[in-house]
């Protein structure tokens, strides 16, 4: 198939896998070398050339970079990148090791449940790559199912940095990140937030594998909001960020944070529960991190 790229390609387009705002994904094989299958991410800007290619892209490109050379086993490899000016526009191509799924596909073709082991798996790795990330400074900010693979052989990988940024103790910066479903609370408040926002959608993930479809489904911020306080009940006033332009009320939820021990999900074990419990906890600095949650008892059985 035609890919519509700027000079020679060094690889065969098989088919069109994905599309988002700003380019499309394809399945392609590498027609020299290896032979590899691969992912093709081609991003195109129109405008003015000259302008240069976009901070949010250059910041993809060089954490993908910076974590290249770790070559982390739950962080989704990146093999090339190339950038070129085709018809007054800028294309960017960047080159991955090609996952078979991700994790929405993977749970949709689950029929009845996924068995308690192979949950521990698939969050013991997430939680891996996510303590790797953490480690070296970066928060990822859109951890979602679409955003996580999983290959034939069960390998679990971290992708789409495209939001991704290095971190200092609480940043202040845009509110609008992360999917809203796996959106934390203090992202939701538009307060500071941490690296600790990756630990609440992986908690959010966590709930989604048991019962294959996500836990908090709101529409708005706001609902998104009394969702989550539904489940872990309504913060104390302390608690409440004093950044946050939004007010708090007691109609937000019903009164009193669920404490330690309490049945978020009927269907959990004691365990699992807990987990999610120290994953879902309101405040940033008392949520549980990704290195602490892979040392937690459900986890560290395995």
């Amino acid at each position: 198939m035609d890919d519509g790229s700027c000079g020679h390609s060094n690889y065969d387009y098989l088919a069109e896998v994905g599309e988002g705002a700003y380019g499309k994904v394809y399945k392609a094989r590498e027609i020299a070398g290896k032979q590899r299958l691969v992912a093709v991410k081609k991003l195109n800007l129109p405008g003015d050339p000259e302008s240069g290619i976009p901070a949010f892209m250059v910041r993809e490109v060089a954490l993908l970079r910076k974590i290249e050379y770790f070559n982390h086993p739950n962080i989704v490899k990146l093999f090339d990148v190339s950038a070129c000016v085709r018809n007054q526009s800028l294309d960017l191509t960047l080159v991955f090791e090609y996952i078979d799924q991700d994790l929405t596909s993977y749970i949709s073709c689950t029929k009845n449940e996924l068995s308690r082991e192979n949950i521990k798996d698939v969050m013991r790795q997430l939680l891996k790559g996510l303590d790797f990330l953490h480690s070296n400074m970066l928060v990822h900010r859109d951890l979602k199912p679409d955003n996580i693979l999983v290959s034939s052989r069960g390998e679990v990988k971290i992708a789409d940095f495209g939001l991704a940024r290095i971190y200092t103790y609480h940043i202040a910066l845009t509110p609008c990140v992360v999917t809203l479903w796996y959106r934390a609370p203090e992202v939701l408040l538009h307060s500071g937030y941490m690296s600790s926002v990756d630990v609440w959608s992986a908690g959010c993930i966590f709930a989604e594998l048991f019962l294959l479809r996500p836990l908090f489904r709101g529409f708005t911020e706001a609902q998104q909001l009394k969702k989550i306080f539904e489940v872990i009940g309504l913060p104390s006033e302390e608690d409440w960020p004093k950044e946050s332009p939004i007010r708090y009320s007691s109609t937000w939820g019903p009164a009193g944070m669920a404490r330690p021990g309490t049945q978020l999900l009927p269907s959990l074990g004691m365990q699992e529960n807990n987990l999610l419990f120290e994953c879902l906890t309101f405040k940033p600095s008392n949520r549980i991190s990704a290195c602490r949650a892979l040392t937690h008892p459900f986890l560290a059985e395995f």
